[in-house]
């Protein structure tokens, strides 16, 4: 699948080939939270735990070519798969092989959290959205099974490119499916992709979607100036796929994205709750949950989530399992109802971007706070992620 100059500039930043077409990269919250600075907004919205999560993916390969993707041009893009398929077995040893490897100077650090390192080497979550479309793999479902088998949570985001095989995944802890833009002319711009169809794909994947049982989510990323508007359109798409979770969350000027868009394509943080406060007029029946400032994402959920006035958008990942066992030796379905725990911490702070920089300028996280680059920093907003995790694991 990659050509030897692809591999090796995949390998210069930090990514590690699996087989013929998979990859795995440490996440940059991964380590953070290793070293005591703060998780991912998935840990702030659904409970996972940063340090023992794996990033990867099971398809290098991509049928779009999307303009904020922060990765390069020379990795492979097709519409039909090409190539050998590795076996689902071999992927998930050789995955998690890679990622203990990729982890294990922390070992000696000065900086780590001694916790937080010795629980990362139990990876009990993986996040397939690493890069290309880990969907197109043709032996996805067996992988899937491989890590629940395991105890490792899914989170799996796809493009929308390949509905059918969306329509027949099994059941995975949480589905994503990207909205890039509200209508076709602005999606064929943003995404640049190779399928002349494409807007019907996106519409045939969210019917697909609303389908499924088990958690859904649809992310919309925001490129300010470009795809920030057109409400009635985005919100005609996600009642489509009736989504439990909406996340908003703000182009970032990274990677070879820089390329092709500009820096003030980035939307500060304060402009997403903006353009999220104007979405929510649209969409009855979800409200806004929380915010992460630091990714500059704001997250929505279905009202059903809110029992008796509490949000109940943390997994029960324990309960995951034991259900998806359940439904592999009797078939016997289950909802997102089934797996759900109180949130512990809920809504918008009234802070921005950069009232969260020179936060960390003030704690010395940062040397300095230059607020006209608009810098993006991967740190969280100091919650006690560890406390957290007892209290995951307590109820």
């Amino acid at each position: 699948m990659l050509t030897a100059e692809a591999k090796a500039e995949l390998e210069k930043q930090q990514y590690r080939i699996v087989g013929e077409h998979s990859a795995v990269k440490t996440c940059g919250w991964t380590k953070n939270m290793i070293n005591g600075e703060g998780g991912c907004y998935k840990l702030k919205f659904y409970g996972i735990m940063s340090n023992q999560c794996m990033q990867m993916t099971t398809s290098i390969s991509c049928a779009n070519r999307c303009t904020f993707c922060w990765r390069g041009y020379k990795a492979p893009v097709s519409k039909e798969w090409k190539w050998g398929v590795d076996d689902p077995n071999t992927i998930f040893e050789k995955s998690l092989e890679a990622h203990e490897k990729l982890l294990v100077g922390f070992g000696g650090s000065y900086k780590a959290n001694k916790r937080a390192f010795e629980a990362s080497k139990t990876v009990k979550h993986v996040a397939l959205s690493l890069t290309g479309e880990p969907i197109f793999y043709p032996r996805i479902n067996e992988l899937i099974d491989r890590f629940h088998e395991k105890g490792i949570s899914t989170f799996l985001v796809t493009n929308a490119q390949y509905p059918e095989a969306i329509r027949d995944l099994r059941p995975i802890t949480q589905l994503y499916v990207s909205i890039d833009a509200p209508n076709k002319p602005l999606l064929k711009d943003v995404d640049v992709p190779l399928f002349a169809d494409n807007w019907e794909r996106l519409n045939q994947s969210l019917e697909f979607l609303a389908k499924k049982k088990q958690r859904t989510c649809v992310r919309l990323t925001v490129i300010k100036g470009i795809n920030d508007s057109d409400f009635q359109g985005y919100a005609d798409l996600i009642h489509k796929g009736s989504s439990d979770f909406i996340e908003v969350k703000s182009y970032m000027f990274v990677g070879p994205s820089q390329q092709r868009l500009k820096k003030e394509n980035m939307p500060l943080h304060e402009e997403i709750v903006v353009f999220c406060k104007q979405l929510e007029k649209y969409l009855p029946d979800y409200e806004i949950v929380s915010e992460h400032i630091a990714s500059r994402v704001v997250m929505f959920a279905k009202k059903k989530y809110k029992q008796d006035g509490v949000w109940h958008t943390w997994i029960n990942f324990p309960k995951f399992h034991e259900l998806y066992a359940k439904y592999k030796e009797t078939g016997e379905e289950f909802t997102s109802q089934d797996y759900t725990l109180k949130t512990p911490q809920v809504g918008l702070s009234g802070k921005g971007t950069i009232d969260h920089l020179e936060a960390l300028h003030a704690k010395h996280l940062l040397k300095r706070v230059d607020t006209s680059k608009r810098e993006h920093v991967f740190v969280d907003e100091h919650t006690d992620e560890m406390d957290l995790d007892e209290k995951n694991a307590e109820a």
